[in-house]
């Protein structure tokens, strides 16, 4: 069986190459807070990105996207409001919340995948 958190960091990698070649500036990996986890925050024009980065190996367990629970956007939320305030960056600062989805060897980017802050 595959190392889960090894192939977690591999599609991140990958995400994060995905996202620079995309124009994006990535600022951190890995934000931890109480609330949850940010995969990658990156700048994109004026935005902060916040970004979760979803894979999938095949369509068998759904796909990338679906994973992406109300419960999962919400922990999100949460950290990137605490990430604003640990980093004091104004509120009015303008983010967004974008999705890396990995399908198999596909991937998709989806700016502004859900509302939030």
């Amino acid at each position: 069986m595959e190392d889960k958190r090894a192939v977690g960091r591999e599609k991140e990698a990958l995400a994060e190459s995905y996202l620079k070649e995309q124009g994006y500036k990535v600022l951190q990996k890995n934000f931890y807070s109480y609330f949850g986890e940010i995969d990658l925050v990156a700048k994109d024009g004026i935005y902060l990105a916040f970004v979760e980065v979803k894979y999938r190996k095949t369509q068998k367990r759904g796909y990338a996207l679906e994973a992406i629970t109300q419960k999962k956007r919400q922990r999100i939320y949460n950290t990137a409001k605490y990430y604003l305030y640990q980093n004091q960056i104004p509120l009015d600062t303008p983010c967004r919340f974008d999705v890396v989805a990995i399908q198999g060897q596909e991937i998709q980017l989806i700016k502004n995948a859900f509302g939030g802050l």
